[in-house]
C-alpha cells in the first residue's frame, strides 16, 4: 500500500532521484522542451515549477535557492535571464505536458515536457484568442428621417474618380513615354 506516499519514488533511491530531476529540470530550462516518459514528466513538474518560481524575484537569495536545487550555474543564469521576464506575469503552471505515445520496447508512456511560454505554435494561438472582437452586437438605434440618410450618403458619392489615383497617373505617365 501507498499510504502518506506523496511522490513517485521512479524506482531509485532519493540521491538518484534527487540527481535525475535536477538534471531534468536543467534540459528543460536550457532547451526549453525535452521528450521524457510520463511519469518522469510528471515528478519533473512538481521539481521545477517552484525552481521557476524563484526566478520572478531576482534576489542573490532565490539565486542560490535555484542553484541549490538546479547545480548548474549556466541553467541559473538561463532562468533568471531569459525564462523569468516572459513568465513574469504569470500566476503558475510553467509547464505543459504533451503526450507522444509509448515507447517500443518496454511501452513505457512517453511525452513532450515543455515549458508554456516558449512554444510559439500555442502563445500564437493564445494571444489571437484573447483579442476583444471589433463587431459587436447591439440594440438598434431609432429611426432616422427619411431625408437624412439620402443627404449623408450624396458627399460619399462624390469618390475621386480612379485615374486621379497616384497608382493610375504613374501608370498613364509610362504609357505615355
Amino acid at each position: 500500500m501507498r499510504h502518506n506516499k506523496k511522490f513517485n519514488h521512479l524506482g531509485r533511491t532519493s540521491s538518484h532521484r534527487k540527481a535525475l530531476l535536477s538534471n531534468q529540470a536543467v534540459s528543460l530550462i536550457m532547451h526549453k522542451r525535452i521528450n521524457t516518459t510520463l511519469a518522469k514528466a510528471k515528478e519533473l513538474r512538481m521539481f521545477v515549477e517552484p525552481v521557476i518560481t524563484l526566478a520572478k524575484n531576482d534576489t542573490t537569495h532565490n539565486r542560490r535557492m535555484a542553484f541549490s536545487s538546479l547545480k548548474n550555474k549556466y541553467a541559473v543564469s538561463e532562468l533568471f535571464r531569459v525564462v523569468a521576464p516572459k513568465i513574469a506575469d504569470r500566476p503558475g503552471g510553467y509547464t505543459r505536458i504533451l503526450k507522444t505515445g509509448f515507447r517500443q520496447g518496454d511501452a513505457a508512456e512517453t511525452c513532450f515536457i515543455e515549458l508554456v511560454d516558449f512554444n510559439e505554435t500555442y502563445v500564437k494561438e493564445t494571444k489571437a484568442a484573447d483579442k476583444p472582437k471589433t463587431r459587436r452586437a447591439g440594440r438598434k438605434k431609432a429611426a432616422a428621417p427619411a431625408s437624412a440618410p439620402a443627404a449623408e450618403a450624396a458627399p460619399a458619392a462624390e469618390v475621386a474618380p480612379a485615374a486621379e489615383t497616384p497608382v493610375a497617373e504613374a501608370a498613364e505617365e509610362k504609357a505615355a513615354e
